[in-house]
This record gives structure tokens, C-alpha cells and sequence, in this order.
């Protein structure tokens, strides 16, 4: 059988596809301890060490044949971090991650022209973005080799593919490139990829019926569930939390709707390396849904979505941990489709039946998650600077929003100032206007209204440093003591407008000489009823 070195091997995703498969692994670097761990736990007979891949791929070339072994399949996925749009919107300096991929191009050059190499494929991951920072080929002296002559890191099969079209429950879209033939895949109609609901309703909810034997989802074996490890715990999200992650999954202004909770009739969105519970990115679950209350996934759930057998155990003394050795890694069953189109080209026979892991007991980080009681967060003032800057909620009109701010203060002497601009669309499409803007522009029926709101919003507003100040109150505090800061305000505006204007309303525009543009007719009510309340506040 083939083998398989594995460098940035992670928690050991990657690999497990290849174990899969029948393949040897037998070697493995990762500089982080939790991923070196994880992977040695799960692929005991591989050699797998901490190390730098930077630092290995420019040894002497005596050291460097001595330390990586020769093997006929190396695969590697260096950090993607630096090429995804989450980080700083996909703005964030490459330099690093340029140079890992090229560190990683350097060793497989290295072990290609080696005398007597036994190299057949090779494959590196990472996320989509990372296609425009890989060339085609690369001279040797690129790579810092001592060599003349090219070498090809861009094939035919050298593409983005999605992992739900491999067996996965997850809309994962991951670039692979290198010398490897393509992969098959295994579901070509959209209706029949793995949902959610597929894989979950295998292993049950965390804490039911412990004793129940159940079918791993991905593989054929079964397990007792109180065996399964980090499943049976609930992490739940506090309500200022799931609030806020439900505003900007579904208000978030210019960007389109999301699911929430999560639609379990679908695949699961891409798993992320970070577990946050108030952001857009969020994974939230239902908990208890008659009570508006609500749950992380647990890290054997995201396991199984990104296709780990039950069996696989995650190496980390945190939850956060463990969901970043997932979150992270390469699927299991992606990478099993490209060692079987590996096996095939080269007529290896695979394995028939699942293997169960077999672990080393006597080792001591393994911790458990499994009856672990977590707190519900806490919502904690926020820093006297903090910065707002949202609109008037669940109104956005032709990609018109408008939007309150405190952007415009002083920070630094703790001098606040706020101010209402009127935004269109984003990235380079964003405009942003802030016309002046009076009664009279409003239609008659409407001024009297309009003006009388105006009156009972502005005796709730005090000056700009009070209203500051309820900003950066805790949710529950500002209900508690009726506090009217920033957010009530937009409220209060979507839900004067939502009672008192008609459908027909919402399809006026009025076109403003001042900026040259026709924007829609309930967009300049809103502003103009913010931007005279704001008046107190600047």
C-alpha cells in the first residue's frame, strides 16, 4: 500500500481519508501541540511531530531526506487563514501564507527530484481565495533550489470542489491543487446531498437515552452513545447573544438573509475554526424552542457533519479547542474521494469494511467533554468608546438602509457625537449620502404624524455622552430600568413606520437635486425623523 506524509496535518482529517482508503500514513508535522496530539492519538503507527514546515523545508538536503521519509502521496494544508474573506474581509496581509504554501511547494519539489524518488501525487488544500496566489509552475530557484528547471504545481484536476458533493453535510468549498487525478463525485443532484438532519438524527440529542446503541452517520459501525466522546453537554446561548446573532444573520444590511436557527434541511454552512455565539457566522441550534432558548452544536456534532467517525477523539482541555481541530480541517470523506481516485489510477485495491480506532488509554490529555455543565455567558458593559453603527432594523428599501452612528466622536476626550447618513449597497457599489433635509419634502398627510413622533422621541433623549452611556449598558439593564439609548430608538423608528405608512408608501422615491439621486420615499422619512432627534445628540 502506498504511503502518505502529511504536513500542516491538523487535527488529522486529511489523513483519516487516506486511512480510509487503506493507505500507510506514516509521517506528520503540525507546529501546534493540540493538532500533533490529536493526530498521533488517531494514526498511532505515523510518526507525527511539532515542527516548523518552514524550518523543514530549508534543511540540508542530508538532514531533510533523514527527517521527512520517502512516500509515494505527500498531502498538506497550510493555514488558510490568511486568503479567507472572514479575515478583515479577505484584506489581511498574504505574506505569511504565501510563504507557507511555498514552503510546502519546496518540500514536495525537494522529495520529487530526489534520486530514485518514489513520489507518484502530491495535494495541497486551502480555501477557494488562494488560486490567484499560486502560479502555475515555479522555477526550482524560486523555491530556493539549486536547480534549474521548472516545477508544475497546477493540473487538470486542480480545482475547487465542494464537499457535499462527496458524501459530506456540509457547503464546503475548499481549492486542491497538485499532481493527483480527479476526484468522483459521489452525489450530482443537488436535492440528494446530506442535510443536517441526515447525519444528526443518528446520534440523537446531547443527553438522550445514554445506554441507546447507535449508527455512526458516515461510516458502518455502531457505538454505545455514552461512549460517544464530546457530545453530551449543552452550551447554551445567553439571549443578548442569539439576539445579536439573529440581527446580523438577518439584518445585516447589505448582505443577504441566513437561517435562524440553522435549517436542518440543508447542509450545515461551512464549520468554522472559531465558536462564536453573536456573530453572523454563528452555528446556533434549537434547545428548547417553546422558550425562544437556544444551543451551540456540540463538537461531536460538527465532527460528524464534517464526516469524522463517531470513533475519532479530538485532543484539546477546551471546547474551543477541540471545535478549532474541526473547524480547521480537511473532511474525511473529501479527502477519502481523492486517495480512492489515487487507488484506482494506480490499481490499489481498498479496504471493504471500517476499522475502528484503537486508543492508547494510558495517555493523559484526553479530556471529555461529556456530562461537562457550562455557564451561560454573562453580558458585561461595554467599553465607554464603543463604537455604533447599525440602521433602522429590517428596512432596507432598493439596498437603501439608513443608518444611525457614533462614528463621528471624539474617543479620545470622551466627546460623542451622533449622526444619521443614508447608505446604498457595499464594497466598491457603496454610496453614502447625508442631505439636508426638511418637512417639507414629507407629504402632507404625513407631517403632523411625523413631527408629533419626532417631539415624543426627543424627550426621551437627554445629550449625546447619556445617550453614550445607555449604549454601552447591558441588554438586560437597559429593559430593566426603561433606558431609551441607540438601539430603542431604531426600534422605536421601524415600528412607528411599520404602523403608520402603506404598502404603496414603500414604492415612492423622491428624487433630491442635492444628491442627484431618487431614494426611496420611507428611507428619507426615517432619516429625517432620526436626523432631528439627533440634533440633541451632537
Amino acid at each position: 500500500m502506498y504511503k502518505v506524509v502529511d504536513f500542516f496535518c491538523g487535527g488529522g482529517g486529511f489523513s483519516e481519508g487516506f486511512k480510509l482508503a487503506g493507505f500507510d500514513i506514516i509521517f506528520a508535522v503540525d507546529k501546534w501541540l493540540p493538532a500533533v496530539t490529536t493526530h498521533h492519538a488517531n494514526h498511532p503507527k505515523a510518526d507525527t511531530r511539532q515542527d516548523d514546515v518552514i524550518r523543514i523545508s530549508n534543511l540540508p538536503d542530508k538532514e531533510f531526506h533523514k527527517l521527512v521519509p520517502d512516500s509515494e502521496v505527500i498531502i498538506g494544508s497550510p493555514p488558510c487563514t490568511f486568503f479567507s474573506n472572514s479575515n478583515k474581509s479577505g484584506k489581511a496581509d498574504k505574506s505569511l501564507g504565501v510563504e507557507l504554501i511555498e514552503a510546502y511547494l519546496r518540500i514536495v519539489a525537494r522529495k520529487s527530484i530526489k534520486k530514485d524518488s518514489i513520489l507518484k501525487h502530491w495535494v495541497l488544500e486551502n480555501v477557494p481565495n488562494v488560486f490567484s496566489h499560486i502560479k502555475e509552475e515555479y522555477t526550482f530557484r524560486e523555491l530556493g533550489i539549486a536547480k534549474e528547471g521548472t516545477f508544475k504545481v497546477k493540473y487538470p484536476s486542480s480545482k475547487v470542489y465542494n464537499a457535499k458533493y462527496f458524501g459530506v453535510a456540509s457547503n464546503r468549498k475548499r481549492y486542491f491543487c497538485g499532481n493527483f487525478p480527479e476526484p468522483e463525485e459521489i452525489i450530482k443532484d443537488e436535492s440528494k446531498v446530506r442535510t443536517i438532519n441526515d447525519v444528526l438524527s443518528y446520534i440523537k440529542k446531547p443527553n438522550d437515552n445514554l445506554e441507546e446503541i447507535i449508527q455512526d452517520p458516515n461510516y458502518d459501525f455502531q457505538m454505545k452513545s455514552k461512549e460517544i466522546t464530546d457530545h453530551h453537554y449543552i452550551m447554551e446561548v445567553a439571549d443578548f447573544e442569539w439576539k445579536k446573532a439573529k440581527r446580523q444573520k438577518q439584518d445585516k444590511g447589505y448582505m443577504g438573509r441566513m437561517s435562524f436557527p440553522e435549517n436542518f434541511d440543508k447542509p450545515s454552512r461551512t464549520v468554522m475554526a472559531t465558536m462564536s455565539c453573536s456573530s453572523r457566522e454563528s452555528m446556533i441550534y434549537p434547545y428548547i424552542p417553546e422558550e425562544n432558548r437556544y444551543r451551540l452544536p456540540t463538537v461531536r456534532e460538527i465532527a460528524c457533519l464534517m464526516s469524522y467517525p463517531l470513533d475519532y477523539r479530538f485532543y484539546g482541555k477546551s471546547k474551543s479547542i477541540k471545535y478549532k481541530l474541526v473547524g480547521n480541517s480537511v473532511p474525511p470523506k473529501m479527502s477519502f474521494a481523492i486517495a480512492k481516485a489515487i487507488a484506482k489510477k494506480n490499481k490499489i485495491n481498498m479496504p471493504f469494511n471500517y476499522i475502528p480506532n484503537v486508543f492508547d488509554e494510558n495517555m493523559e490529555d484526553f479530556v471529555n467533554l461529556n456530562l461537562d455543565e457550562f455557564q451561560i455567558n454573562i453580558e458585561k458593559e461595554k467599553r465607554p468608546t464603543a463604537k455604533f453603527k447599525y440602521h433602522i432594523p429590517y428596512l432596507i428599501i432598493n439596498a437603501f438602509r439608513v443608518e444611525l452612528t457614533n462614528k463621528y466622536s471624539n474617543f479620545e476626550n470622551l466627546k460623542f457625537q451622533w449622526d444619521v447618513e443614508i447608505h446604498k449597497s457595499q464594497g466598491q457599489n457603496a454610496k453614502e449620502y447625508t442631505p439636508k433635509i426638511t418637512l417639507n419634502l414629507i407629504d402632507v398627510p404625513h407631517k403632523t404624524l411625523v413631527k408629533n413622533f419626532i417631539n415624543q422621541l426627543i424627550k426621551k433623549i437627554s445629550n449625546a455622552n447619556t445617550f453614550q452611556n445607555i449604549h454601552c449598558q447591558t441588554d438586560l439593564k437597559r429593559k430593566e430600568e426603561n433606558l431609551f439609548g441607540p438601539y430603542e430608538l431604531l426600534d422605536e423608528v421601524k415600528k412607528f413606520i411599520g404602523e403608520n405608512f402603506k404598502e404603496e408608501n414603500f414604492e415612492e422615491k423622491l428624487y433630491l437635486k442635492e444628491v442627484d439621486i431618487e431614494i426611496p420615499y420611507i428611507i428619507i422619512i426615517g432619516y429625517y425623523i432620526l436626523k432631528e432627534c439627533t440634533k440633541k445628540c451632537s
